[in-house]
């Protein structure tokens, strides 16, 4: 096969200085990526600007803009270059007399051809606007639903799920506040997790859960329907969310629950409600108020960003099955049938029969699943655009 500095060594030989400038003009694609090569050099020099520096909102802006290009214009460029190499070999195998020469170039063009499609494919992916938060960190609610003390039980398996989930990914998860149920697991408990892309690749996960199996309150063995609701809200940070301190009220009270005396005993918790919406949020994990403080300001600014972000979602959601859960939170998206071992996640109709595996945090294998039937619709939509 060619060796790409051969091909560039036979140059001169060929005459080939210009090779088919022309040709490559007419890829729309090179075009875009030539536009946004263009766009990547301006960031970068914005970025280099004092000026842009001393405006820090404007500031993270920009730089987020740049590193969200930086993969497109690494893709862009290894394209670039397999695109002028297949150019090259064409060549040569138009106008080169040596056998040798010409079997080597049949075999890079070979190639190159079977690997553009795929480029190309995520190429394409890679140029429609991503959603804007998917590299946030997440708040993480888990509510027991219909079904009694079995559904506090069942959110109790989600939450023990999606904690082993957070420690194979090397994602940090904290505990804000939870409500246990009175025969285990939680009424409710919510967390923040944070990470890497870490809302981008759990928004996949809001929805009802539905369990059927024999409850441990079952004393007859037979199989019952529960349900728990899960919510994935990517983290608003200080520059998303513009929150007027006097409109917040703050109470302080004991927190209830395990952790020792001293939570148990002083007034650390602590509930913050925004006046003009009506939220409330509550924090009562650290022994410290000023952090239970800190953690629930967070929240409450997420919970305030998420307002307006649902709107967008919705928007897509009813466009894109993947992400009705999060557009309408009371969709049954998955079922966990136990007497089966069986998983099944009813927005792609994809189905696992390693229930017990599952529930041990390995859950990758569905939420790739989920991520590639909705690139799939991405490109789709972007092609009928």
């Amino acid at each position: 096969m060619v060796g790409r500095g051969m091909v560039y060594a036979l140059l001169p030989r060929i005459h080939i200085f210009y090779y088919e400038r022309d040709k490559m003009t007419e890829n729309k694609l090179l075009e875009k990526l030539e536009d946004l090569k263009s766009k990547y050099a301006s960031l970068q020099e914005q970025l280099a600007d004092p000026e842009l520096i001393a405006d820090m909102k404007r500031f993270v802006q920009v730089n987020k803009e740049y590193k969200e290009l930086e993969p497109i214009i690494a893709a862009g460029a290894e394209y670039r270059r397999q695109v002028e190499s297949l150019d090259i070999a064409k060549d040569i195998l138009l106008n080169e007399k040596d056998p040798d020469l010409r079997e080597m170039a049949k075999a890079e063009a070979a190639e190159i051809e079977e690997r553009l499609p795929k480029m190309e494919e995520d190429i394409k992916l890679l140029l429609i606007p991503a959603d804007p938060e998917d590299d946030k960190n997440a708040i993480l609610e888990i509510r027991g639903g219909t079904g009694g003390d079995e559904a506090a039980i069942f959110a109790g398996d989600l939450f023990r799920m999606y904690t082993k989930y957070c420690e194979k990914k090397g994602w940090r998860m904290e505990v804000n506040s939870s409500s246990e149920g009175a025969m285990g697991g939680f009424k409710e408990v919510v967390c923040k997790i944070s990470g890497e892309k870490v809302y981008g690749t759990l928004k996949y996960e809001s929805g009802v859960h539905r369990v059927q199996r024999v409850p441990q309150t079952e004393t007859q063995g037979r199989v019952h329907t529960s349900a728990a609701s899960v919510a994935v809200l990517p983290e608003a940070d200080e520059f998303d969310v513009e929150l007027n301190m006097n409109d917040v009220r703050k109470d302080t009270y004991c927190a209830s629950g395990p952790g020792g005396q001293c939570v148990n005993t002083t007034y650390s918790a602590v509930r913050l409600t925004h006046i003009p919406t009506g939220l409330v949020v509550q924090c009562q994990d650290q022994k410290s108020q000023i952090k239970n403080f800190e953690k629930a300001l967070e929240e409450l600014r997420t919970r305030l960003y998420n307002f307006e972000y649902q709107k967008y979602i919705s928007e897509i959601a009813a466009k894109r099955k993947t992400l009705v859960s999060t557009g309408d939170r009371s969709a049954k998206i998955r079922t966990y049938n136990y007497p089966q071992s069986r998983v099944t996640d009813h927005r792609i109709g994809y189905t696992m029969y390693n229930l017990p595996v599952f529930m041990d945090g390995e859950i990758q294998e569905l939420i790739d699943q989920l991520q590639i039937a909705e690139n799939a619709e991405r490109l789709k939509a972007a092609g009928e655009e």
